[in-house]
């Protein structure tokens, strides 16, 4: 039985060694990626972006331009955005082009209290624009309910009931607008793609407790078959004569 274990141990530590490296291998794709994409040419949103499928992995922090005006009565709250450990929000305005449809921006952070659900936004720019800006993806979950035009994380699919128009499917983070806004925002903070986190090190750490595990039973193993084949000492009792 106590085999049975330590092979279950030793198979269990492979495959979580193995998990960390394949979550590795992934980093260093996602990475790859992301670095492609940032140093990439801003090209056309509709390149990129529809209003009928989201964008792909490979798609997100790709560069795209795209000019309109912004419907700023409709603009979202991102509430619990802190910087530098100060309470904020970030303020994301969908842009309406020329096709009618609209996209969905962050504009940037702003020093807010988190008590404040909707404070006094500073105005975006009137008039035609043209933005440039990082692709995302949509956030899903509980977290994505907008009340009160506010919400904890962005998602154009539920943002799409707050507006009259369609809206391209993910968001942008603004990087530059043309004309420049009267009020400049802090603008989104780009990933950290130089690393590959610690699954390296975590997947030969598991190999290692497997490793560990198979030699002290092999150990015990033969520490009892040595404890085995050692003579016995035999004790006789002294002879006391009678007195």
């Amino acid at each position: 039985m106590f085999a049975v274990t330590v092979a279950l141990l030793g198979w269990l530590a492979v495959r979580l060694g193995e998990w960390q490296f394949h979550r590795l291998d992934e980093r260093k794709h996602s990475n790859a990626v992301v670095s492609r994409n940032l140093d990439a040419e801003p090209v056309p949103l509709a390149d990129v972006m529809s209003t009928e499928k989201a964008p792909g992995a490979d798609d997100e922090w790709r560069r795209v331009r795209v000019t309109g005006t912004w419907d700023d009565e409709r603009t979202i709250v991102l509430k619990y955005q802190t910087r530098d450990q100060s309470a904020g929000i970030e303020l994301v305005t969908p842009l309406v082009t020329g096709s009618g449809a609209g996209v969905l921006v962050d504009r940037g952070w702003v020093l807010a209290s988190n008590n404040v659900v909707r404070p006094e936004l500073p105005a975006a720019t009137s008039g035609e624009v043209t933005v440039t800006g990082w692709v995302r993806r949509d956030a899903t979950g509980d977290a994505t309910r907008i009340s009160e035009m506010a919400t904890r994380a962005i998602s154009s699919r539920t943002a799409a009931a707050e507006v009259s128009y369609p809206l391209y499917r993910g968001f942008i983070d603004l990087d530059e607008q043309d004309p420049a806004a009267a009020t400049k925002l802090q603008a989104a903070e780009l990933p950290d793609h130089t690393g590959n986190g610690p699954h390296f090190f975590y997947g030969l750490q598991w190999w290692f407790f497997g490793a560990l595990a198979v030699f002290g039973f092999f150990y015990l193993a033969f520490d009892e078959w040595r404890q085995k084949r050692r003579p016995k000492r035999v004790v006789q009792a002294s002879a006391h004569p009678e007195q």
